[in-house]
């Protein structure tokens, strides 16, 4: 596997339809492919997800930090560590 580790790819698989109406990948391949495709990143914490959306312009100034876990484009991970995938 590439960049995406097996837990990134099972709890995007696991949670995708927090973010799409329907599933988008049926398997760990198929989610390695639309993760790549898609420039899914992989942040080691909190913080680093937060200077993402702010480097991509997104204003989340106001959100709590519950708020910006909870936001659908982002997928809790093991030991501190988040994808986010866009949509």
């Amino acid at each position: 596997m590439g960049e995406y580790n097996e837990e990134c790819l099972e709890v995007f698989l696991k949670n995708q339809k927090k973010l799409f109406s329907e599933e988008v990948a049926s398997n760990i391949e198929e989610a390695e492919a639309f993760l790549e495709d898609c420039m899914a990143v992989v942040c080691d914490s909190l913080e680093e997800v937060k200077e993402y959306f702010e480097e991509s312009g997104m204003d989340i100034s106001g959100m709590s930090d519950q708020e910006i876990e909870e936001a659908a484009e982002v997928f809790i991970l093991s030991n501190g560590r988040y994808l986010i995938v866009e949509g």
